[in-house]
């Protein structure tokens, strides 16, 4: 089983609503499960545990919100031990322009420097879905597409892992 955490921290419950969305698309995976956290119920352990990480936080100030920025702070007790899980963000803000790109890049840096491998998006909102307010037609698409995404890549890379290991 390939495990694929979601944290999210939400005020309105709009970035809860994208968590959701990015969850259903890591069902979409045969032999993912997704694992989802509100920010304040997540620990270190659950980290180290997961193949994957998603994170989601509203935009505040063209930045993560404080609890999840708290969190990651943390977890500097466990540096080095990301290495190589598969990453992904997403974000939801109070309108246009008001710092989501930022705010994933946010998010995405702090993954980079525990050495975790970044999942982007090509099509488009390419650091991660991004909604202004609840997530529309195109987001909803966008989240569930990240969690697909991040979900196959960490099965990938950890069925490859698993066979250097001699596992099955």
């Amino acid at each position: 089983m390939t495990r694929i955490l979601i944290i999210y921290d939400s005020q309105t419950g709009n970035t809860e609503k994208m968590a959701v969305l990015v969850s259903e698309g890591v069902k979409e995976v045969h032999g993912a499960e997704p694992i989802l956290k509100k920010v304040d119920q997540a620990t270190l352990d659950d980290l180290l545990a997961a193949d994957a990480i998603i994170m989601g936080s509203p935009t505040y100030y063209g930045q993560m919100s404080g609890r999840l920025k708290t969190f990651i702070d943390t977890s500097n007790e466990i540096h080095g031990k990301l290495a190589g899980k598969v990453g992904g963000a997403f974000t939801s803000s109070g309108g246009a322009a008001c710092g989501a790109e930022t705010t994933l890049l946010s998010i995405l840096n702090s993954m980079l420097v525990h050495g975790m491998i970044v999942h982007g998006m090509h099509e488009y909102n390419h650091y991660g879905p991004a909604s202004v307010g609840s997530p529309g037609k195109q987001e909803t698409k966008l989240c569930r597409l990240l969690g697909k995404r991040v979900a196959e890549l960490a099965s990938k890379l950890k069925a490859q892992k698993d066979s250097h290991l001699g596992k099955q």
